[in-house]
């Protein structure tokens, strides 16, 4: 049906509700009776409300009767004025959502058996078409799609169209969109296009990992696929890209291991990599471009400019299962970097061509929201939005075989589709780690539906950013000049100590951040924000190098040996800089770039935090699974402020562990606990193998900013 002329304009905001918004020169038709009509059936409307709004009036109004949906509405008044009816709000309400709720797992493009399926949910559309291209042709043809319950639009076709580009024509509001199927799980270059995939054609033999013990035991260090192996000294032949990632034989300048294999020497767990779903922000053909990929396009596609060959839309495919492949059978595991909370823009995004408004968080005066600060908000509470996260974790665990996600501002999302997500995660690999950006934005949800920190307690198995366990030990994230207690400040002393025991208020009166240890992600520097040097650079210029490097080391050891889960960023066991540059986000390699040379350069700092972790990893007091077995066998040794020493109990047979940190500038003398003491780490050694024994008749001697972490013979 062909639209009416449009004298004013009319919008369907609850299911029986229609606003209209009449200009002033139609005052006189406000009092006036009109009609809802879809050609066929002509309903009454009943005026509700009338308000003055600039430059005209808008009228509330309902109607008696059920809203076809998928059928074109017009209105009619006095003196045959008509209008359009839009679908505006009413997407928005529990109503819409609850009818239109569909359970199957099968939208998006299936070729299977010589045939080709094509399922949309589009229930506000009047049409929907899918447009075809050929393998390298120019030319298409458009296939009409029937619409079917719950407003989901389907055709099959008798075709194997495998490596056909795609396009979904809809018509929705009056006005026809083309856009790129959001189920997409292939893509041609820059996202043109949708691409029919068979993915049995793109399979990678997996590597079977036994299940991981326990989310404390991991050790995560965060990097981009990019800039892992750009430098020109990463020793890596396909250097930026994903197998280039997965290279085992590369060596640095110095001989040794760089790349894969440097980080499995350095003992971490797992590997965080930031976004590798399709993003904006660079031209995959010509890769000139710098981002760090959290402008999300399709989220169920691999990112093309770490491929070999973006044209060829199963090179991204195979090579990034290569690549998570490749660090599996180097015993590590690969966590995913997820960004749910919002889309690149949203008038561009699939989902808001597709069905106007509903995917997308809006304030009650119709604005959208921009609690992440990037434009809009993914309304995660809405039924087919929350299915869609579901069903793209689900797809990226079976098909790309990930190890953990993170969550990137999880504080967007609600809590019942963060769990939703963990449940999905524990049905398909239990020992997944789960962590998120629990940080409170402003987002029109309930604080207490908010997937955020102070709603830890409904998300037990959730791990947590603890920005109180960053700022205590280093300082303000958002002031640079903002001294932590590593830095020497000693006025966050009991913050710290409250920090380095898991954060579950051991030491704040039963008051912690988390109920449990599992829930604090441990951490002073991530890919976004001053590297945790570039923070000492600013804070202390007037110091030496030699004192910035113990106060970063001794950051940095706190990671490795407080309660929790600890995270670290790539390069941060050699002192990582930016060059000053705190939001990197679209910078060039040479900010971003994990500077190999640097790594031979600070070989001495590497070796240490390579020792911390072996410590870690070999003492379970380090790593106690839960408040309770902290509160039973971490006791407080009461030293002189600002120092803090920590009494451990660990194991079956209570083995006897100190841990002793001393942030100031000036050697003090500890008196142990009765016995022989053996010494692990020093300032300047860690190792699980005990560097010397300290005497019933000697005191500790703790070098300044450093920490001792000594064993009861």
């Amino acid at each position: 049906m062909a639209s009416v002329k449009r004298d004013f304009n009319a919008y369907l905001d609850a299911m029986n509700e229609i606003t209209i918004l009449l200009p002033l020169s139609y005052r006189e038709a406000a009092s006036a009776s009109f009609t809802l009509s879809n050609g066929t059936t002509d309903i009454p409307l009943e005026l509700v409300d009338i308000t003055d709004v600039e430059d005209g009036l808008k009228l509330s109004c309902r109607f008696q009767g059920e809203f076809e949906f998928g059928t074109e509405y017009f209105l009619s008044g006095m003196n045959g004025i008509e209008a359009d009816v839009e679908i505006r709000a009413v997407v928005r309400t529990t109503d819409f959502d609850e009818i239109f709720f569909y359970q199957g797992e099968d939208l998006g493009a299936i070729c299977k058996d010589g045939y080709t399926t094509f399922k949309l949910w589009a229930p506000t559309a009047i049409q929907v078409k899918v447009k075809l291209f050929p393998p390298g042709g120019k030319f298409f043809e458009l296939v009409k799609l029937s619409r079917g319950e719950k407003g989901v639009w389907s055709a099959e076709l008798a075709r194997d169209l495998e490596f056909y580009r795609y396009t979904f024509m809809v018509l929705v509001n009056h006005e026809w969109r083309e856009a790129v199927d959001p189920y997409s799980v292939a893509a041609s270059a820059n996202t043109t296009h949708s691409v029919v995939a068979k993915l049995e054609n793109t399979r990678v033999q997996p590597v079977q990992l036994p299940p991981f013990t326990h989310p404390v035991d991991a050790i995560i260090y965060e990097t981009h696929i990019r800039d892992f192996t750009i430098h020109p000294d990463s020793g890596v032949s396909h250097k930026g890209l994903y197998i280039g990632a997965a290279e085992t034989d590369a060596n640095g300048a110095d001989g040794k291991a760089a790349g894969l294999s440097y980080v499995k020497e350095l003992g971490v767990t797992h590997v965080e990599f930031l976004p590798f779903n399709d993003f904006a922000g660079i031209n995959e053909l010509e890769r000139t471009e710098y981002n760090w990929g959290y402008n999300p396009l399709l989220f169920n596609v691999p990112e093309g400019s770490y491929s070999t060959d973006p044209s060829d839309p199963y090179k991204r495919i195979v090579e990034l299962k290569q690549m998570i492949e490749g660090f599996h059978s180097e015993g590590l595991r690969v966590i995913m970097d997820v960004v749910y909370n919002h889309v690149y823009i949203r008038e561009q995004s699939p989902f808001e061509k597709i069905v106007p408004g509903y995917f997308f968080r809006f304030h009650s005066d119709g604005q959208p929201s921009d609690g992440t600060g990037v434009g809009n908000d993914i309304a995660s509470e809405r039924l087919m939005a929350r299915k869609f996260i579901h069903d793209s974790v689900r797809y990226w665990v079976k098909e790309y075989n990930i190890d953990g996600i993170r969550m990137d501002l999880m504080g967007i999302l609600d809590v019942e589709t963060v769990n939703g997500i963990r449940e999905i995660c524990d049905s398909l690999k239990p020992s997944m780690i789960i962590i998120g950006e629990g940080w409170e934005l402003n987002t029109p949800l309930p604080s207490s539906e908010k997937a955020a920190m102070r709603n830890q307690n409904l998300m037990p198995s959730i791990g947590q950013f603890n920005d109180q366990f960053r700022d205590s030990i280093k300082g303000s994230t958002f002031n640079l000049y903002e001294r932590g207690y590593a830095l020497g400040n000693g006025t966050y002393t009991d913050r710290a100590k409250e920090a380095l025991a898991g954060s579950i208020g051991l030491f704040t009166d039963g008051k912690g951040v988390f109920n449990e240890p599992v829930q604090s992600v441990n951490y002073v520097e991530a890919h976004d924000n001053h590297t945790l040097w570039d923070k000492l650079e600013a804070c202390l210029d007037n110091s030496g190098d030699l004192l910035k490097m113990k106060c970063h080391k001794l950051a940095t050891s706190l990671v490795l040996l407080a309660q929790g889960v600890p995270f670290l960023h790539s390069g941060q066991e050699f002192f990582r800089t930016k060059g000053g540059i705190g939001n990197s986000y679209k910078e060039p390699d040479e900010v971003n770039q994990l500077d190999w040379e640097r790594k031979i350069r600070h070989s001495e700092n590497v070796r240490y935090i390579k020792g911390l972790i072996e410590i870690r990893k070999q003492l379970e007091c380090f790593r106690y699974r839960s408040a309770e077995d902290i509160r039973i066998n971490l006791k407080d040794l009461g030293l002189q402020h600002p120092l803090i020493g920590f009494h451990f109990n660990s194991g079956v047979d209570q083995e006897e562990i100190i841990l002793i940190v001393n942030p100031t500038v000036y050697i003090h003398h500890i008196t142990l606990p009765d016995g022989e003491w053996d010494v692990l780490a020093d300032d300047l050694h860690a190792a699980i193998q005990p560097l010397r024994t300290i005497t019933r008749d000697e005191t500790a001697v703790l070098e300044p900013v450093s920490i001792m972490v000594l064993v009861k013979k």
